[in-house]
């Protein structure tokens, strides 16, 4: 079994039926922690020793946010700042996180058609978390496609909950290491091959 960590980061979770969906699903799996970033940094002042402890105990770390501004909401980039240091988990004696895989879990205003070159928005969603692929890669971590949700102003509770339930697969088949590498190629999202996931965990 694999140890998953869910880096959350919601500066309103109150507000959000998107991502209390998701962690309703997720909260009672065994091998997945939730930690909660801005509920145990309310001031953006961040345990650097607690969070690498953390790392060190999971195999699996996800971001999971609402995409601000085609980003990440603060406190996630003070995280990066502060807690992946020089000569831990990057550089020529960083070796803290080698081997680990990393991946983020976000919610769109937003369509998927919008996130593309023809769209709105102009860009794919994975060009604008390149910026997440390339700190796993120098930290010589694996980036695994993210999961997205899409359209989220526009979504039924009962698709909220089939996207639950997809994330909740998703989590049982990383930590029982039930996805292989190369399954991952050619994917942009996650989501994609989810569905193919449910027989082999019921």
């Amino acid at each position: 079994m694999a140890n998953v960590l869910i880096q959350f980061a919601h500066p309103v979770l109150s507000k959000s039926r998107v991502h209390k969906t998701l962690l309703n699903q997720c909260s009672n799996l065994t091998n997945v922690t939730i930690n909660d970033l801005y509920e145990r940094y309310p001031d953006l002042y961040i345990d650097i020793e607690r969070e690498q402890r953390l790392l060190l105990k999971h195999d699996i770390i996800i971001f999971q946010h609402p995409f601000y501004w085609y980003s990440s909401p603060a406190i996630v980039k003070q995280w990066f700042d502060l807690v992946l240091e020089h000569n831990w988990a990057y550089g020529s004696k960083g070796n803290a996180l080698v081997g680990k895989k990393m991946m983020s879990v976000i919610s769109c205003g937003g369509s998927r058609e919008a996130y593309s070159p023809e769209g709105s928005n102009r860009y794919t969603v994975n060009q604008f978390l390149a910026p997440f692929d390339q700190t796993a890669t120098l930290c010589k971590m694996t980036y695994l496609p993210p999961f997205v949700i899409h359209r989220t102003h526009r979504l039924a509770q009962t698709q909220l909950d089939e996207y639950g339930q997809q994330y909740r697969t998703m989590l049982l088949a990383l930590a029982g290491e039930r996805m292989e590498l190369p399954i991952f190629q050619g994917k942009d999202y996650m989501n994609d091959f989810i569905p193919t996931l449910d027989g082999q965990l019921n």
